[in-house]
């Protein structure tokens, strides 16, 4: 994207994306759907995983892939993603944000559901 002779790279675009959903309740992880579907906590080290931006000369798409939290209401999560992320984009590039999709690939159950669930398989 060049925006008054600034380049920026999809990796950019996608970081500060991917640090927006890490600061909403209720998310639980990026998916890295596109780079080999194993999901992540959020760490320091990639908060573009499970981000995809596609980057023209003055505006931007972006494609998020989230696992949530059991019990959120996924309407609300992704609505404030939508918000949070557009905003901070905008923000700091000065492209303009076209779409914020938000693709939901998992849920992630409490610790006491997957125990449940263990125990019942292992009674079968």
């Amino acid at each position: 994207a060049d925006v008054n002779g600034i380049k920026i790279a999809e990796d950019v675009v996608a970081t500060i994306a991917g640090m927006a959903t890490a600061e909403v309740k209720g998310v639980s992880s990026m998916n890295g759907g596109i780079a080999g579907g194993l999901s992540e906590m959020f760490g320091k080290k990639n908060f573009s995983k499970g981000v995809k931006a596609q980057v023209n000369e003055k505006d931007t798409t972006i494609d998020l892939y989230i696992i949530v939290e059991y019990g959120t209401r996924i309407p609300d999560i992704a609505w404030e993603i939508q918000n949070r992320v557009k905003t901070a984009v905008e923000n700091m590039t000065g492209l303009r944000v076209l779409e914020v999709n938000i693709h939901v690939q998992g849920v992630n159950l409490p610790k006491e559901v997957k125990e449940d669930k263990k125990e019942e398989t292992e009674e079968e």
